[in-house]
Formats: structure tokens, sequence, C-alpha cells
């Protein structure tokens, strides 16, 4: 078998440095769909670097995501990319991210689930800097075709939407420009910008990135429920349900309480097809 789960999973952690500045994180913001209005206010934290602010959702894209690239290639992995796919996401925050800063990212295979017709692997990565730990993130890779060899099959962490209205509702805009400068901030994959790969993809044009949906999900929810405060987001998780191509719409359903923000999102002009389930902002 390509997965020798128990050598992935004891293999010693990798380390590399990072760091980023304000126009990292600037256009990153922008790769979501920010400044729009460009002279509201509540759109100058995410664009102005005199005003600017860190959605926590950057710390996926960070060191250009070494922490799922380093995962991929650790010992006792050995996979054919074209059978991964990215099956959800998520972000702990210690304290509020830097505007510009320096760290150190640990990543390791923190653990691999046997799903039957698939592994699940989580590739976790551990970031802090001078001043102590600053995020852990959690992706969670699916890889086709290979489970099935009688292995734990991990935790389901599914959603119940609950029976009732959501509390906000709002629709975002993705502009058919958007996946060609989120890429921009690190994932390179061909499959967001070239229609002939996305072609051999299975795809009539390319797709935007999951976690550029991802962050603009994030996004909408500090906006419209935390107050634009990016310092209130604990934790932040999902599952990638579908594909989001660009010139949709995305329809972000919030129900808030005690802490947390439930959040569904769909694609309006595909009747309301799944893209993000499960998916749960936790906030102080």
């Amino acid at each position: 078998m390509p997965i020798d789960a128990a050598k992935a999973v004891a293999a010693e952690p990798r380390s590399a440095e990072i760091g980023w500045d304000h126009k990292d994180v600037q256009l990153y913001h922008l790769g979501l769909g920010a400044g729009t209005p460009a002279t509201d206010p509540d759109e100058l934290r995410y664009t102005l670097e005199s005003r600017l602010h860190v959605l926590p959702s950057f710390a996926t894209v960070a060191g250009a995501g070494m922490g799922a690239v380093g995962g991929l290639s650790a010992p006792g992995i050995d996979v054919n990319l074209a059978a991964v796919l990215h099956g959800g996401q998520s972000i702990t925050l210690h304290r509020p991210i830097p505007v510009a800063g320096r760290a150190v990212t640990t990543s390791r295979v923190a653990a691999v689930h046997d799903k039957g017709k698939a592994a699940v692997l989580v590739l976790r990565s551990e970031t802090a800097d001078d001043d102590g730990p600053l995020w852990t993130s959690d992706a969670q890779i699916f890889v086709r075709g290979e489970g099935g060899w009688g292995g734990d099959r991990g935790p389901s962490e599914r959603l119940e939407t609950p029976e009732r209205e959501p509390d906000r509702t709002v629709e975002r805009p993705v502009r058919e420009d958007q996946a060609l400068l989120y890429r921009l901030s690190g994932d390179w994959n061909p499959l967001h910008a070239d229609p002939e790969f996305a072609k051999l993809a299975g795809f009539d044009r390319p797709i935007l990135h999951g976690l550029c949906s991802y962050g603009m999900t994030l996004k909408a929810v500090v906006d419209t429920v935390l107050g634009g405060d990016v310092a209130r987001v604990r934790s932040y998780r999902t599952r990638f349900a579908g594909v989001v191509f660009p010139g949709e719409t995305l329809r972000i359903r919030m129900w808030a309480g005690d802490g947390r923000v439930q959040v569904t999102v769909t694609a309006v002009e595909r009747d309301d097809a799944p893209v993000l389930a499960d998916t749960l902002v936790e906030h102080s």
C-alpha cells in the first residue's frame, strides 16, 4: 500500500522558517474579494497598510501553505497527486496574526484514517514566532483508492443544520478573475487557471480554490456577525462539499449563538449546490 500509516504518523516533524509582510496580507485579502467598495472604511481594514488587520484564514497561505506541502512528502506517504482532494480545513488561533512577521512552522502527519474506499491524511502544522504559538492548522487530505486496510475510520464531525431560519444570509460574488488573483498567494495549481488542465480533471473550465471560498466565508462572518473584529476568532473549520466556478455567487447562511457561528455555503447559480458544509467559527 502506498500509505504506511504507522510510518507516516511516527515520522519526525519537519520545520521551516516562514515570513510575511503587509503586501502578502493585502494580496491575500484582495484575492478574497476585499476592497469593494474601495473607499469603504470597513474594507480599508483589509487593503490599506495604515489600517490593516489580518484575517485569520491567512494562516493557510502564510509561507505558501508549507504544512500541507510538507505532509504529502512525509515518510510513508507515496500517493498519486491526481487522486488527492482537499477534504477539509481547520485553524485554531492562539493570538491575532501580526501584519508582518517571521515564524517557524512545524509540520507532521497527525493521523491517517481509513474510510474504506479512501484514506484521509490529517496534515498538521503548528506555527510559532519568538513570542510563542500563533496558530495550529489541520488540512484533511482525501486520497481516493487508498483505504481498506482496516485502520481507524477517524471521527465524524458532521453538523446538523439548525431547524430555523439563519440569523444572517449574505451573498458574495466571485469575480471572473478571482482565481487568477488568489493563486498569487501561493497555490499555483493549473486547475484554477488553465482551461485545458481543468478539462483533464473533469471540469469544463477552471474552478476556484477551495481555500478561497474558505477565506471569503470567514470574512463574511467577521464582517456581519463579529463586528469586523478579526481578533475575536478562536477557531474555524469546514468540509469542502463542492466546487465553485469564477463568476458565480456564494450564498452564506449563518446561525449565531453561544460563542459559535454555524455556516453553510452554497452556489446561487446552481440551485444552491453545496460548497462548504460542517462549517463552524468559534469566537470570543
